[in-house]
């Protein structure tokens, strides 16, 4: 009878994910239609370190002084509600459903760049945790994130170039400049990364200041890579800014 039904109408028996947001019946991602227009999506932003800005397609006046290390960063939202509560939840509470929305709603987009002619990198690189971070936390969600992307995207993952050698403060809550001074030596190449000659993309889940980005797209433009993108969720506003 169930077979007979199957094969009648097999729409019946399709799963169909529920909106993590609200619950209603979702697509082919657990989000429905609704919730996922109203996420914010990040409109006009700098070209190259996609702050949010009025305009699009210009890059900022801090990038126009000091171009950074790396060439362009992707990222998907403006960090606000209810991305930002996603994010923490996947990130600190390990709500391992609300990060892996997040990155296939992230791979979608970077694969719509990719079909727009944005070059394709050779190899994800996600942002290092130190060692007792990591042991803390029990994971890494820009590494979680970065093995998302390269099954969605089939780009090869490299988890174990990057390497955290000195554990400062969180860098939430600190300053441009006290970012600055707690990652100046904090990251190293691992002896078995071969950068030489790839383009290669950093993956986070937040673009704050840029200053992890920077440091560690210095470090592998150092090694031989041609190019350095940052693949991220979302990029906060300058403060003070809406």
């Amino acid at each position: 009878m169930f077979a007979l039904l199957a094969r009648l109408r097999p729409d019946w028996f399709r799963h169909t994910p529920t909106c993590l947001l609200c619950r209603a019946p979702g697509g082919s991602l657990p989000i429905c239609s609704g919730c996922e227009t109203e996420l914010p999506w990040l409109a006009g932003h700098c070209s190259v370190c996609a702050l949010p800005l009025p305009t699009h397609g210009l890059p900022c006046g801090e990038c126009l002084k000091r171009p950074p290390p790396f060439t362009r960063v992707e990222a998907v939202w403006r960090y606000g509600f209810p991305v930002d509560s996603l994010i923490t939840r996947f990130k600190h509470q390990g709500n391992w459903p609300h990060g892996r929305l997040l990155g296939a709603l992230l791979a979608r987009h970077l694969e719509h760049a990719f079909n727009e002619g944005f070059p394709r990198p050779a190899a994800l690189l996600p942002v290092p945790l130190a060692p007792p971070r990591l042991r803390k936390r029990g994971f890494n969600q820009a590494q979680m994130l970065a093995r998302w992307l390269s099954k969605e995207l089939d780009i090869a993952q490299r988890d174990d170039w990057l390497q955290r050698v000195e554990d400062g403060p969180p860098q939430q809550g600190l300053d441009a400049a006290a970012r600055r001074r707690n990652l100046r030596h904090a990251f190293a190449l691992a002896p078995r990364a071969e950068a030489k000659g790839l383009h290669v993309a950093l993956v986070d889940d937040v673009l704050t200041t840029g200053t992890t980005a920077h440091f560690l797209a210095r470090l592998l433009k150092r090694a031989g890579a041609t190019r350095v993108d940052v693949y991220c969720l979302a990029r906060t506003p300058r403060p003070g800014d809406r």
